[in-house]
């Protein structure tokens, strides 16, 4: 095959498995033409208060300082004398956008809107604000105009302060949240003095939605446990006290006003959130007012954590929920539909109502998941042959109540239980049995069926969302082994002497229309069930793939011959210690330690070779430099104090290696080293004490409150800018070319840097430079090449590395070993 199709081929074949990823774990979930389903009771609130404070942290809101008192005294009180409390648990990713998702609109992301980067919305969805009456929301301009986009009508407001004013670096970020405070005031004060908008806010179903963005803007500037996040605390605070005494005198404490207080996503000690951490993870949660439960004090509560006893809350019952929980609780409140695409199971303990309001809201929640569930299915159903489609069951084992519908009993009289399957039949009767426990107000029975409902619902989505997974994960593998197998053969077949190219022409011909009559086959089955255009390209990869693998059979034959005569002990101990470089680095996805003791074993390589006796020098700092790039697993990823000391350190490091080597050329008289080439390395010397100056510089500044530099920001740009091209300048000759690019990609590496991390390029290049010296000894042990002079290759002359040797099994060494660095760099 010429170089540059196979060239593209693999570009190509790689971008369909790239793109394969969004297609098998990147779906949206979400479905359309649901019915609307509200709770037929009347609500208890007129009018729900939604406060969001972003970024803020269960632990800091809910702990008491050193002197016993809260960061957030007003809703200190609350919880022990007003309202419900707990904390809310979010999902990954924990950013504003999927967070506020889920409390509006009551499902965890729509994870296509990652290609989007968390901006957009990929696909429309419903919320609370939809479905209220109006809605008013004061904020950031990155959260509320994606609920005011996707609402159904002109009924939601949103009033937005400019994104300028969303400075990390600024001195004070709390104006942001004053903003949103008497934004809200003036609001009202407006609204007394016009009676269109006073009748509006007075209407039913109102939603008035506070988005507080100062304390996550503090957290990343100045860290949660910083004097400015826990001030914003109190500032919220006393703004949130502000906003309930001015809402109860305009509405003359009707009674009638739903407040709940929570937050999008947590954050880390060191300032960050997006993972799975529980200082991420742990929101709090406040509510209070219109038909929320007071205080329920307890003796004693068994949760899975020992948070209680820190925050000294012990005495009044924490009530936990999923973040999606809180859109089904919102509407139920105020007794609008809930959200069509909500996965929220609504908390009974908050509500302060009836038993009979209780069983009914319940009832209304399963409903609307039920209507998801069974969209769903239908969607799954039309689109599959009916012999192939497996419909949903479920192992679950429920309450005596419950399993009476389903379940069967052994000899002893025990209910076991049953697979069961959630057909048509099934859901009317469950449902149907709910409606006549309400009827008959045995409501503690129909809440606990309708519980079981929803959890069945909610496993039977999941179901069919990940319902075509398997089969388009095969179909990818399929393919991915195909092409690997392929480039063996094409290495194997180009770089050996072991085969000889004979093709039949007859036997060919048949293979080729043997696998075209396969394609033919699957674009037949996927046209019948109406599949996506994608999973045509999926599925149909393979077939070209493994006939060029199968038409290569010869070239099989002769390797197979070769390795069966391969002596057996050393083919396993081959296979083993493949597995196990294979294992060790897929385990060090998940431990980056793992890589520790790989690079350990490197550096243990030249003791059992002979290299150690026939160049000293070269091994010795092959051994060191893998010790020292083995320490780097072992650093904190994150959470720790930048250490600008290293960063300056590593610069004045790489200044020292280019003066040294700045001098070794100026008093060269090698001919292969022109002097005009020495103004490109100045230039870059230039670049690296920039660099490090810059870090110096805005770390300094940050520190004073005074923000980012601008003669700092254009340093910073230039050198990135400059660091793409200035490498094609330099000398085409081993060593110029090789430390023009260390010194290229070292700039903005420092400028990315904050501690040891800084001088990882300086190890990890002293180690590839020492490798390809080790590299040059072991061939010229093999005897493959003479030992030629670095220092005058070229890079500019196209070399065929068959003219010199063929490939033999030292080069998996060499291949493995550029996986496990390449991995190390990743990771490090």
């Amino acid at each position: 095959m010429n170089m540059l199709i196979f060239i593209i081929a693999g570009l190509l074949v790689h971008c369909v498995f790239l793109a394969s990823i969004f297609d098998i774990y990147f779906t949206s979930p979400l479905v359309h033409g649901m019915t609307p389903q509200r709770t037929p009771l009347p609500p208890p609130a007129k009018r729900l208060v939604l406060f969001v404070a972003d970024g803020l942290r269960a632990d800091t809101l809910y702990e008491l300082d050193d002197n016993g008192t809260s960061q957030a005294p007003y809703l200190r009180n609350i919880i022990e004398h007003k309202g419900s409390w707990g904390v809310s648990h979010t999902h990954v990713p924990t950013e504003s956008r999927p967070g506020h998702v889920a409390l509006i609109a009551g499902f965890y992301e729509d994870v296509s809107a990652v290609a989007k980067g968390w901006k957009e919305n990929p696909v429309e969805f419903d919320s609370v604000f939809n479905e209220s009456k109006y809605t008013w929301s004061w904020g950031s301009p990155d959260i509320l105009p994606m609920f005011a986009k996707g609402a159904s009508g002109d009924h939601v407001y949103t009033y937005c302060y400019t994104a300028e004013k969303e400075d990390f670096g600024a001195q004070d970020a709390t104006k942001l949240d004053t903003w949103v405070f008497d934004h809200v005031k003036n609001f009202f004060q407006a609204a007394r003095s016009n009676q269109t908008l006073f009748s509006k806010v007075n209407e039913e179903k109102v939603v008035l939605f506070l988005h507080l963005l100062g304390i996550d803007t503090n957290g990343h500037a100045h860290r949660p446990n910083s004097r400015e996040y826990k001030d914003n605390i109190r500032k919220v605070d006393e703004g949130i006290n502000d906003i309930v005494s001015m809402l109860e005198d305009f509405y003359g404490n009707d009674g009638k006003t739903a407040f709940i207080l929570t937050s999008d996503h947590g954050m880390t000690d060191w300032g960050s959130h997006g993972a799975g951490h529980p200082s991420e993870t742990l929101t709090p949660l406040i509510a209070w007012g219109a038909g929320v439960n007071y205080p329920q004090k307890v003796t004693s509560q068994f949760l899975e954590d020992d948070f209680l006893k820190e925050w000294k809350l012990e005495k009044w019952k924490r009530l936990d929920v999923n973040q999606a929980d809180i859109a089904p609780l919102m509407a139920s409140l105020i007794g609008v539909p809930f959200p069509l695409n909500s996965v929220g199971i609504l908390s009974l303990d908050y509500l302060n109502n009836s038993a009979h309001f209780k069983a009914e809201s319940i009832f209304t929640n399963a409903v609307q998941i039920l209507e998801q569930f069974k969209i769903k299915m239908t969607q799954k159903k039309e689109t599959t042959l009916s012999f192939l489609f497996t419909p949903f069951h479920s192992q679950m084992l429920r309450r005596t109540d419950v399993t009476a519908l389903h379940c069967h009993h052994n000899l002893s009289g025990v209910c076991m239980p049953r697979l069961r399957l959630l057909s048509d039949t099934e859901q009317i009767n469950i449902l149907r049995k709910a409606r006549s426990y309400i009827h008959q107000e045995k409501y503690h029975e129909a809440v606990s069926l309708c519980k079981t409902l929803i959890s069945l619902a909610l496993e039977g989505l999941s179901y069919y969302h990940t319902y075509d997974r398997l089969f388009l994960g095969i179909s990818v593998v399929m393919g991915f082994v195909g092409w690997t197998s392929y480039v063996i053969l094409l290495i194997v077949k180009t770089h050996t002497g072991l085969t000889r190219s004979t093709h039949d022409k007859a036997s060919t011909v048949l293979l080729l229309y043997g696998f075209a009559a396969i394609g033919v086959l699957i674009v037949f089955f996927l046209l019948i069930q109406t599949c996506p255009w994608t999973y045509y390209i999926y599925c149909l990869l393979p077939v070209p793939v493994w006939y060029a693998v199968v038409k290569e059979f010869r070239v099989i034959q002769d390797l197979a011959s070769l390795v069966l005569v391969f002596p057996l002990g050393r083919s396993i101990g081959f296979l083993l210690a493949g597995a196990l470089g294979i294992e060790i680095l897929v385990f060090s996805f998940f431990y980056r330690s793992t890589l520790t003791f790989g690079l350990i074993a490197f550096a243990g390589w030249p003791l059992i070779t002979q290299l150690w006796t026939q160049a000293k020098v070269i091994t010795l700092s092959w051994t060191l430099l893998c010790l020292l790039l083995a320490m780097f697993p072992l650093m904190p990823v994150v959470g720790r104090e930048p250490n600008i000391s290293l960063v300056t350190l590593a610069g004045l490091v790489i200044l020292l290696i280019s003066s040294l080597s700045l001098a070794c050329l100026c008093k060269s008289k090698n001919k292969y080293v022109p002097k005009k080439y020495l103004t490109i390395l100045l230039f870059q010397m230039l670049s690296i004490a920039l660099s490090t100056y810059v870090v110096n510089s805005t770390h300094s500044s940050l520190h004073r409150k005074q923000g980012l530099p601008v003669i700092n920001q254009i340093i910073s740009w230039t050198t990135l800018a400059s660091s793409l091209f200035v490498p094609l300048l330099s000398p085409t000759f081993f060593f110029q070319r090789l430390l023009s690019i260390l010194l290229s990609l070292m700039a903005p590496y420092l400028l990315l840097s904050t501690g040891y991390e800084a001088l990882f390029p300086l190890v990890l290049s002293g180690l590839m430079f020492s490798w390809i010296y080790m590299e040059r000894e072991v061939l010229q042990h093999y005897g493959d090449s003479v030992k030629p002079k670095l220092a005058v290759l070229n890079f500019s002359y196209t070399t065929d590395i068959t003219q010199f040797r063929q490939l033999h099994l030292d080069d998996i060494r060499r291949s493995f070993f550029f996986l496990v660095i390449g991995v190390e760099s990743t990771q490090s």
